[in-house]
This record gives structure tokens, sequence and C-alpha cells, in this order.
């Protein structure tokens, strides 16, 4: 019976030689035009982890949110970057082997490795004289058929007898992902770290890049400030050198540009500028999932919608009444989604630690409350409309992306929680205007993002007790 570790191992070398025979292959075509075998192209498969559960025991009473088996029985998934989740599938594997004596294997799965999965080189391709197309006749390319949610959505079927599933994402979901996260990002996947904070305005961009220069600056667990595009600050750099690096950032190129302050074993911060709107928050969110991150906080602008609120007074949302639409089949908007204890303590506790006022000071402040995520970025000219269930839902505040974000969270066992600073307050006719909103943006941005990364520092030292219960579900895969 294989130890986790052993299983790691293993993971990692048929991965790699599967790899290594679907990047010779295509390499031999591009050289001569020499179709692979049959017998090779059995070679260019994903390799499969089987884990097997007796006996479930007193395990089950474990208060723990994950590696747990909801029954006895066989589970399955095959795995992509076993190397790079490492760390990850041990803090899986061996709970489920101390506690529950569960044996591992680990086999070449059936399951084939799309090549632009691991073959990137699209202009040596083209010079090639080879269209995507043409390599797709005789090489895996992706299926569609094969990439679904069926798992975190409560959608899969499994006949009595077969294997049920380990992880809510297999292989073929997260390299859909993981090349996702790149064309949005401008940055590599392996760069995203285990703490994500989403924003949608770039000004907190800003302020991020300077907390971070300032982090690389003194003695502490960060290495590196790696920019949309690739460019890379290393501690120590010169200040002139890293300016520089900073002004020619790309960032425009894409999307939803990246920032990543890497740390040891991934637990530095994430900054990802989403842009405004729920599908963008979507999107991202279905891809960052697949990285299996500790938390991601909003942090942005948002409407107030209450007199007593000033610009620049923070919301906390305790509820989110969706009106994005953009989720609604996957979650109806009729299932709750729930605050986080851990993440509302600690955000409640960040903001009293930046901002050193005493409680009843900060709940002049600090208003905790329900947030209207809308969908209409103008549902201003639809007011007469909307008043009746804002005004019924007893929202504090407006925005287009937090109850998205929550919602994703939610569903993809993320946990998630929403800061937000008001930027304006156009039921009482104070509106976004251009003087007012630089005056605000200079005050309050780089508190609340200081905010924002404070509770994220209090979360990694509570970490024990942040993947909550509340995000499983009665059948649940034994991986987080």
């Amino acid at each position: 019976m294989l130890t986790p570790e052993a299983a790691v191992d293993r993971l990692e070398v048929l991965y790699g030689e599967a790899v290594h025979a679907l990047t010779a292959a295509v390499d031999r075509y591009l050289h001569d035009r020499t179709v692979p075998t049959a017998e090779e192209k059995r070679a260019f498969r994903y390799p499969l982890l089987r884990v097997t559960c007796h006996q479930l025991g007193g395990a089950t009473r474990n208060r723990r949110a994950f590696a747990k088996f909801q029954r006895p029985g066989v589970y399955e998934t095959t795995i992509t970057q076993p190397r790079h989740f490492r760390a990850y599938l041990l803090e899986q594997l061996t709970p489920l082997v101390e506690e529950y004596g569960a044996e591992i294997e680990v086999v070449p799965g059936d399951c084939d490795i799309p090549y632009p999965y691991v073959i990137e080189r699209v202009e040596e391709i083209a010079r090639a004289g080879v269209t995507a197309t043409e390599l797709g006749l005789y090489f895996p390319r992706p299926d569609l058929t094969l990439v679904g949610d069926e798992v975190p959505d409560g959608q899969w079927v499994v006949p009595a007898e077969a294997p049920r599933p380990l992880a809510l994402f297999d292989a073929v979901r997260i390299d859909f992902s993981l090349r996702r996260l790149v064309h949005y990002t401008g940055g590599h996947w392996r760069h995203v770290q285990k703490w994500i904070l989403l924003t949608n305005y770039h000004r907190y961009v800003d302020e991020f890049v300077r907390w971070g220069l300032a982090r690389l600056a003194e003695d502490n667990a960060y290495t590196a400030l790696v920019l949309p595009g690739g460019a890379r600050i290393e501690r120590g750099m010169a200040r002139e050198t890293a300016e520089g690096l900073i002004a020619s950032s790309p960032w425009h190129r894409f999307q939803m540009p990246a920032y990543h302050l890497i740390a040891r074993d991934g637990q530095g911060v994430t900054l990802i500028n989403i842009g405004v709107g729920p599908s963008n928050a979507k999107n991202i969110t279905d891809h960052l999932a697949a990285l299996r991150p500790n938390c991601w906080l909003m942090v942005g602008h948002c409407a107030g919608l209450r007199q007593s609120q000033q610009i620049g007074d923070y919301v906390l949302a305790h509820a989110y009444l969706r009106q994005d639409r953009i989720l609604d089949e996957l979650l109806p908007p009729d299932i709750p989604v729930p605050a986080l204890a851990e993440v509302q303590v600690a955000l409640q506790d960040a903001a009293a630690m930046v901002t050193g006022e005493a409680e009843d000071v900060l709940k002049e402040r600090l208003r905790t409350g329900t947030v209207v995520t809308n969908g209409d970025r103008n549902w201003e000219l639809r007011y007469t409309l909307e008043s009746r269930r804002i005004n019924l839902s007893r929202a504090v505040a407006l925005d287009m992306e937090s109850g998205t974000i929550a919602a994703n969270g939610y569903r993809l066992r993320v946990p998630y929680g929403t800061l937000l600073c008001v930027s304006d307050k156009p039921l009482h006719g104070e509106i976004k205007l251009p003087g007012a909103a630089n005056a605000f943006y200079e005050k309050a941005v780089a508190q609340h993002l200081v905010i924002g990364l404070t509770a994220l520092d209090l979360l990694r030292e509570r970490q024990d007790m942040l993947h909550s219960r509340k995000l499983r579900s009665f059948d649940e895969p034994p991986f987080r």
C-alpha cells in the first residue's frame, strides 16, 4: 500500500512520463510529420489517483471540513501538475490514511492530456507550417464534453458499483482553468498565491504595488512581486529598476491583470483587478477555484444606501441580495449564501487594527448589513422598479461583484468575504463626480487595501479554523 508521500511521488513520475511522451511525439511530427501510433498515444494520459475507504469508524466526528469520507467505497480522480499541487495532495491524503486507514493506488488513467495544455510553442508550430486543426487530427485536443462542474454543482450521477469522485475538479477541468488564468490575468498560473484579493478599481493596484515594494524591503517571508506580463521584482532590487519594470508593465493588455506578492509555499497574496460587473467576477473565480485557494476577499467600491453613511465609510457584507443573474441556474437566488464567521471576524479585527479607532468610533464608519449585487451598472435609471426590493432587503450598499464572488465561493467551496468602501450615495444626491471622486480615492484606497491585507494575515494565522463545514454538501468528495 502506498503512503501519501509515495503516492504523490508516483503521480509526479507518471505525469512527467506522459508529458514527455506527448511533447516528444509532437516534436517529431513537427520535424518530419511522423504520426504517433496507437500504442504511443496510450502514453499521453493523466495519472489516476484511487483511494479506497473500507470503514468510517469514529473519524466522522472530527471537526475538520475536508479530508473526510461520507461513506465507505472507492474514490478516484485524474491528476495534473502533481508537483505544484504536492502540498495540497498531502494535506488531503494524510488524514484519510491516518484516520480512516484508506488505501491509495496510483495508476495510468484513460483520459488523454490535450496537447495545448503542455505545449505552448505557438510560434514554433506556426513556423513548421502546422495548424491547430492538423495537430488535432493526431494528438489529443481539448474536448468540452469532458470539462464540467457536475461534481461541485451536485449534478453527477455514479452507478452503484462505480468509483465516486475524489475531488471537486478532475485534471481536465483544472488544466482548462489554468490556461484561462494565464489568458485573462497576464501571468503564469503558478504565481497565483493561496490568499486572494479581488478589486474593481485600478487604484487599488497602484496601492498594492507600493505596499508590496515596502514589504520586499523588510525582513519577512515575501520574496518577489510579479507583475502582469511576467516582470519580476526581486527582494533587494534597486528602486529605480523596480519602478522601471512597473512603468513598463503591459497590464492594459489583459482583461483582469493580476499582481502576485510571492511568499514561501504559496502563502503570499495575489491581487486581481477584475473590473466592473458580475460576468468577470464569475469568470475569474471559476478558474481561481481550480487552484484551491485558502480564501478570496472582495475589496472595492460601492454605493452607500443609508442616509447615515459618509463617503469613505466601510461596509462589511453579512448577506447578499443577488440580482446579478449570472449564477441563477447553477445556484438559484433563493439559496442563502451564509457569511463565514471566521472571515467576518478577521475583517472586523483588521479594520480596528488599521484604523486604530475604538469600537464605538469604528461602528460609526463600519456598517454591517446586506449588500445588493446588481447586474445593471445604471440601476439608478430604474430606481422606481428597484426601490421596493432594496427597501425590503434593508440593504446598506450596492455593487456589481460582491454577491457573485461570495456565491461562487459558496458554490466552489472557497472561503469568501466582502469589505466595501462607500464611494457615492446616489439615493441621497451624492453621486460620483470627478472632483469628489478623486478626493475620495486619495484618502480611502490605501487604508481600505491595508485592511484587506491585514485580514488575510489574520486568516493565515487562524487557518485551521477557516475551511468551514458550512461549505460542504451532504455528498461531498473527500478532497477540499
